[in-house]
Formats: structure tokens, sequence, C-alpha cells
């Protein structure tokens, strides 16, 4: 069975920084694109960042300069790192992943870490 495991989310102040890490496990043929979302109370969920399998980038508006997304294909991990972290990018991140395994081809979750930016 396919997992994907966040970490790294937390409390932080206004204009610090924050990584976060989502690694797939389990029977896993191929990973395509992987990506982190948030969503925030009383909000829809939003994309912040997606990443291909070929390295293709894109990003919200709202948080391009700020934050990068990168992955390490080995250790079939995606990262998040955020920098200069706004009060409005409080929320819970969530990663995705369009996973190839034993069990055919799936759209996967990870269960979400809260980010909180306040002073």
């Amino acid at each position: 069975q396919v997992q994907l495991v966040e970490s790294g989310g937390g409390l932080v102040q206004p204009g610090g920084s924050l990584r976060l890490s989502c690694a797939a496990s389990g029977r896993i043929f191929s990973i395509y694109g992987m990506g982190w979302y948030r969503q925030a109370p009383g909000k829809q969920r939003e994309l912040v960042a997606g990443i291909t399998s070929g390295g293709g980038i894109n990003y919200a508006d709202s948080v391009k300069v700020r934050f990068t997304i990168s992955r390490d294909n080995a250790k079939n991990t995606v990262y998040l790192q955020m920098n200069d972290l706004k009060p409005e990018d409080t929320a819970v991140y969530y990663c995705n992943a369009a996973i190839r395994s034993y069990g055919g081809e799936s759209d996967y979750w990870g269960q979400g870490t809260q980010v909180t930016v306040s002073s």
C-alpha cells in the first residue's frame, strides 16, 4: 500500500522559514507529478507548487520567489522550502503525488501538516 508522510510544519514568526518534506513509501513503480496544496480555515484547497517527473515546476502567484519546490527521485521525496513566511500562508499543507504501483495508477494525498505564521 502506498503512503505519503509529511513532516516539517510548525509555528513560525512572520519573515521566518520552514521546510516541508513528503516521502512516498510502498510498492512503487513510478512517481509522476508531485505537489503541495494548502487549505486555510473557511477556504478551498489550493495548489501551492507542483513539480513533474521531468523537473517542470509551477507556483501559485502568491508564493513565487518566496517558496521553492524540489524532489529527490532516489528517495521518493518532495520538499517545499518556504521563506519570508506571511500570516496569510497559515494553513494545513498537503502533499500530493500521482503514483503507479502494483495496484495501478492513482492520486495520493498526505495527512496534512499545519503551518502557522504568527508573532
